[in-house]
């Protein structure tokens, strides 16, 4: 009986927990809880380089005999959950700065995926499989996509993604058991959120081939960002493969003899008619002793020139990633531009509401969400209104009283746009929907509108 009891009272107490991150009614703000963990803090955690390592250590902190090395959210706020299910990408609820956000961290360690025996088969045992860190197998990628329909649909969470996977994989297994179509499930989610999303390359972290495709920004551009570390990688090949397509041997060579006085006199000299036919064998043989010598140290220089254009600052010139960021001082950046972000789209989504519904020509959600930021940014008057989120979400939040009476005055204009454009469109209904509405009113409000009526 006591047994029983305990564990009913810890699934009440993670029903409790999980609905501390959950806003009250659907369309409300997140709330936001007081912490002990300053947001002005550095992350301590750094990740080995290029070691495995656990991605729980990334998110929550990491306590060892030096002390709690810390994460980039709120001490003891991570909450995971399925954590016994597709263990390559772990998920979960945490904190940052006391504001709740749905997690989605990627397993860089090698795990074990068992396959228990079915009872009612008596030949089938139970298979142990191998699954590799940084990819997304059929049980991963639809666990994903499970979890950000979770965070989108019921919980109304902002999504951080610490995006590290290689890609796909793509055994004829996992192609049987359909990894395409779990991995198409996450593009599908991510196109239907409504909240915002950061995409975040960790340092030392990799995005590559088909992850980069369904986790890139342009799938959601309104609510979807890209970051990425200054010490991490990102492209669709990874240097080895760029340089077995655009760098081969033969380009290796040309390059070779434009840069090393040696081999290039020996090209120019066996290119050269004016070359006696009985010195041709031996120039090439000392061609290919300084092939033999060189083409080592040519192909780590090529790999280092492709490895260049995947750093971040490549990224950003690209214009694929927002930023580059510093992991040190990622929770200072993420605090501000998630309340910014979550304080601008609650206003952009009630600015969206006061629209006119009824126009000659509707426009498109990004033409109206473009016309809101401006009237934001001409509201708020910040120079740096783009990249200064800490002066943008505070004067949101100081300026929240007058930001909902502008947005009220925008409505009642948009209800006047619509009730005239209506009058214009049938007048004689529209004279005896107002003579309808009079009768409706007590006497004082009609006297009110008659009042009105008179000074037009």
């Amino acid at each position: 009986m006591y047994y029983s009891l305990f564990h009913d009272f810890e699934g009440v107490s993670k029903i409790v927990k999980w609905m501390s991150y959950v806003p009250d009614k659907k369309g409300n703000p997140v709330p936001i809880s007081p912490t002990a963990d300053d947001w002005d803090r550095d992350v301590t955690f750094f990740p080995p380089n290029k070691s495995a390592y656990d991605v729980r250590h990334l998110i929550a902190g990491k306590e060892d005999e030096d002390g709690f090395q810390s994460g980039l959210f709120d001490r003891g706020s991570f909450e995971e959950t399925l954590g016994g299910w597709a263990k390559t990408v772990v998920v979960g609820r945490a904190r940052l700065g006391g504001i709740p956000v749905g997690v989605i961290g990627v397993e860089t360690r090698s795990v074990e995926n068992v396959t228990p025996a079915d009872p009612a088969n008596p030949d089938s045992i139970e298979q142990v499989t191998s699954e590799a860190g940084g990819v997304w197998y059929p049980n991963s990628a639809f666990k994903t996509a499970q979890a950000i329909n979770d965070f989108n649909n019921g919980e109304q969470l902002p999504l951080m993604i610490l995006a590290n996977w290689r890609g796909f994989s793509g055994g004829q297994r996992d192609m049987y058991n359909e990894v395409l179509k779990y991995g198409s499930y996450i593009v599908d989610a991510l196109v239907k959120f409504e909240q915002p999303i950061f995409v975040y390359i960790p340092p030392y972290g990799e995005l590559r081939g088909g992850s980069w495709v369904v986790v890139d920004p342009t799938i959601n551009p309104q609510f979807m960002e890209m970051y990425a570390d200054e010490d991490s990688r990102g492209g669709v090949l990874e240097p080895e493969g760029i340089v077995g397509i655009k760098y081969r041997r033969e380009r290796q060579l040309e390059t070779m003899a434009r840069n090393d006085p040696t081999y290039g006199a020996l090209k120019r000299k066996l290119a050269d008619p004016a070359t006696p036919q009985d010195q041709l064998q031996s120039i090439k043989a000392e061609m290919n002793e300084r092939e033999k010598l060189l083409l080592p140290i040519y192909g780590q220089i090529a790999i280092q020139f492709a490895d260049l254009h995947d750093r971040s600052g490549r990224m950003k010139a690209k214009g694929v990633i927002r930023q580059a960021l510093r992991w040190q001082n990622a929770r200072r950046f993420f605090y501000w531009r998630l309340r910014r972000r979550l304080n601008e789209e609650y206003i952009l989504k009630k600015l969206a509401a006061a629209a006119a519904p009824t126009q000659e020509a509707p426009k498109s959600d990004a033409v109206t969400r473009a016309r809101g930021l401006e009237m934001l940014q001409a509201w708020c008057n910040i120079p740096q209104f783009e990249h200064d989120d800490m002066s943008v979400a505070t004067w949101y939040e100081e300026n929240r009283k007058a930001v909902h009476e502008r947005v009220e005055k925008l409505k009642t204009d948009g209800i006047a746009v619509e009730v005239a454009q209506l009058m214009r469109r049938d007048r004689e209904g529209g004279l005896k929907g107002v003579v309808s509405l009079l009768s409706t009113l007590p006497t004082s409000e009609k006297e009110e509108v008659l009042k009105m009526l008179s000074r037009a």
